[in-house]
């Protein structure tokens, strides 16, 4: 017979007693240490992040239980999401089971007394023992690169591995004690019960007790232990993927926030909440890491470290200025905490002499000292670490708040300083008169019309780089005479165009951002467009998602978005088909940011050429490193290789294509320059999209 496991006695006292003083240990640790932590995030700014319910909902319930970004590695992707699951169905079990065991008089069962119940138990402890053997193979023998390995990581995988282990032996032995046969509720116990044939029923019945104690400490101590360490994202990542940014990836207002929030922020407590908790939410697991262009050429910035560098040193600094005026932990919790806490935490807790002692002392520089400044401007804004986080971190809001703060204080590099100087003056970043914006359309046959004196259906909002660059204006020409061939009804700004500041922003100068929208919205006012037409991806983003005219959004459609839909229509006059291999590179700014990934292809197809992808394409493209203001800033000594140059090789690798079709004057820019220094000029060209129309047009 098996006797109640709290019915034993255990040191003296009654095992329901040691069940009940382990029990409010336990929990009381844990909430105790997550108040705390609840406590440093509160102290953030306010950020709005509460509308929108069921759509918030909805967004949990796919990334938090169907986790597709995991599986963006497929190494890993099955075997976490069997771990997570098995996590959520023995957490259901496990209070089930507790409180049976708490309240010995409630008309319950155990719940591996219930058939069902035993047989998922039993299938998900296989499944997440197979996934921890995966994750642990991994982690040892081919772990990817800015992976964080450490112990904390692997005595988890091995604490899991014991309460999985305990639970499919506690069934074995409960087989063995009742003298049952073979089962279908029970299939992995029914075969390993025959191993265990000669245990008496009595001493199999004590270690069905012994399991489930096992399994019961194991729990408790883990519950104890969860909120200091590295796990700590299963707890604050679902609420950090509840308040996902719901808004336009482009846009970089923070809704809710106080004015002060323009200036940047210096110390953890001048950012927001939601930023404070992603740092919470952080999994360690080097998928932002392994994303990152920057990362990849050599410059100083790991994404992953300025999350958990800032989570670091809110907690330490934190803790420590809150310590004085805290209450002593309960006895029984402080026990606890001190048998299960991480030993670097304690330490780190106590040490205040590092972090201040929370009446002025002196505490390490966030920016600086915590988060280098090199850091902060190595980043190209591109969100592939965005797209890659798996618990929705939002890195490139982080970085550009801490930008805003050092271009406050005058602290940006010389060509920097002039770019915004030009911008401030001249309306451009290459310092020229705004009179010769349009010069480009000189040699045009027919000058295009002016949308602030006659209605148009588009207006073409240029940029600075296709209205000034001398390399880009025969290609800003080309563009021109395909709309007029087509008989687009189009018109410019002419003078009246201004930078629309999508990287000025980035960069951190929100005052001279604000100063170019509102000149642009003054002259967007006297204009008579329907839509508004860029062949730039970085303006595209800036005017689609940050500005706003007549209280409404503007609608903005891409160039190639427009030839795409000009050549359904039959109204693109080719005269001849395209033949040959080309591969097409992603913007960005219009890809990652707003999602324009099947137009140019439709377009390269329909001209007739072969599309050929590179291994990193549509939202896992790779940024040309000329993003967040780095066209305009000089690179750092000893980095690998450009990005530029490192896209410009993966495309050169591809079997019989010789053209980089590219769609952002930007790329122009940055890749031809790359293919000189790669040596690749004689084998690839880089070419706009809309050359390779224009060749289309001709005879």
């Amino acid at each position: 017979m098996i006797h109640d496991p709290v019915a034993v006695s255990m040191l003296g006292m009654p095992g329901l007693a040691v069940l009940w003083v382990l029990t409010v240990a336990s929990f009381g640790a844990f909430g105790w240490r997550a108040w705390r932590l609840v406590g440093l995030v509160r102290q953030g700014r306010p950020e709005d992040r509460f509308d929108q319910p069921a759509r918030r909902l909805l967004h949990v319930a796919k990334h938090v239980f169907l986790q597709p970004r995991i599986f963006g590695e497929r190494a890993i992707g099955l075997p976490h999401l069997l771990i997570f699951w098995g996590f959520c169905v023995y957490v259901v079990c496990f209070n089930w089971g507790l409180v049976r065991g708490l309240f010995p008089l409630l008309p319950i069962p155990y719940p591996d007394e219930v058939a069902p119940v035993a047989f998922f138990l039993e299938g998900f402890a296989v499944l997440v023992l197979a996934g921890l053997v995966t994750a642990a193979v991994r982690r040892t023998f081919f772990a990817p690169p800015h992976l964080h390995l450490s112990a904390d990581a692997n005595a988890i995988l091995a604490w899991i591995g014991v309460l999985m282990l305990s639970s499919l032996f506690g069934g074995t032995f409960r087989i063995v004690a009742e003298g049952a046969g073979a089962s279908p509720w029970t299939p992995v116990g029914s075969r390993l019960a025959p191993a265990f044939a000669g245990l008496a029923p009595g001493t199999a019945g004590g270690l069905v007790q012994g399991m489930w104690w096992v399994h019961t400490l194991g729990v408790l101590s883990f519950l104890a232990y969860l909120p200091f360490s590295k796990h700590l994202h299963l707890l604050a990542s679902p609420f950090n993927v509840y308040f996902s940014n719901l808004r336009p990836l482009g846009d970089l207002t923070i809704a809710g926030a106080s004015e002060e929030s323009a200036a940047g922020s210096a110390r953890w407590e001048e950012l927001t909440w939601k930023q404070l908790l992603g740092g919470l939410s952080c999994a360690e697991c080097g998928r932002c890491d392994r994303a990152c262009p920057a990362a990849a050429a050599g410059f100083p910035l790991l994404p992953q470290q300025v999350i958990q560098r800032l989570k670091k040193h809110m907690i330490e600094t934190g803790l420590a200025a809150a310590k004085a005026a805290a209450p002593a932990a309960p006895a029984a919790a402080a026990g606890l905490v001190a048998a299960t806490a991480p030993a670097a935490t304690a330490v780190a807790e106590a040490a205040p002499a590092k972090t201040g002692d929370g009446n002025g002392g002196a505490r390490p520089a966030l920016i600086g000292e915590v988060i280098p400044e090199t850091e902060i401007w190595a980043c190209t804004t591109c969100m592939a670490c965005m797209e890659r986080c798996a618990v929705w971190n939002e890195q490139v809001p982080l970085v550009v708040q801490f930008r805003r703060h050092l271009v406050s204080e005058g602290q940006v590099e010389k060509n920097v300083q002039d770019m915004l100087a030009n911008l401030t003056r001249y309306g451009n970043s290459f310092g020229k008169s705004d009179r010769m914006r349009a010069k480009w359309t000189q040699p045009l046959g027919v000058k295009p019309k002016d949308a602030r004196k006659e209605p148009v259906e588009y207006l073409w909002f240029v940029g600075d780089y296709a209205s000034y660059d001398p390399r880009l204006e025969e290609i800003t020409r080309m563009t021109a005479g395909i709309f007029q061939a087509a008989g687009l009804d189009f018109g410019l700004l002419y003078e009246g165009e201004r930078n629309a500041g999508n990287d000025v922003r980035r960069v951190g100068e929100e005052g001279l951002f604000e100063m170019l929208r509102e000149k642009n919205l003054q002259v967007l006012d006297k204009a008579r467009f329907q839509t508004v037409v860029t062949t730039d991806p970085h303006t595209y983003n800036a005017l689609k998602n940050e500005y706003r005219h007549d209280g409404e959004s503007l609608r903005v459609v891409h160039y190639t978005e427009v030839l795409d839909r000009l050549l359904a229509e039959g109204r693109l006059p080719l005269r001849k088909r395209l033949s040959g291999r080309v591969t097409y590179h992603d913007p960005c700014y219009l890809g990652r940011y707003n999602g324009v990934y099947d137009a140019p292809r439709r377009l390269l197809t329909g001209l007739g050429l072969e599309v050929v992808e590179m291994p990193r394409s549509k939202n896992r493209s790779f940024c040309c490193g000329a993003g967040g203001g780095r066209i305009w800033m000089e690179d750092v000594p000893g980095i690998k290789e450009r990005p530029a140059e490192s896209r410009v090789r993966e495309a050169a690798a591809l079997p019989g294509v010789t053209t980089l079709v590219v769609s952002c004057p930007k790329d122009i820019a940055m890749f031809r320059d790359a293919v000189k220094t790669t040596g690749t000029e004689g084998t690839l060209a880089v070419r706009d999209l809309a050359e390779l129309v224009w060749d289309a047009l001709q005879a």
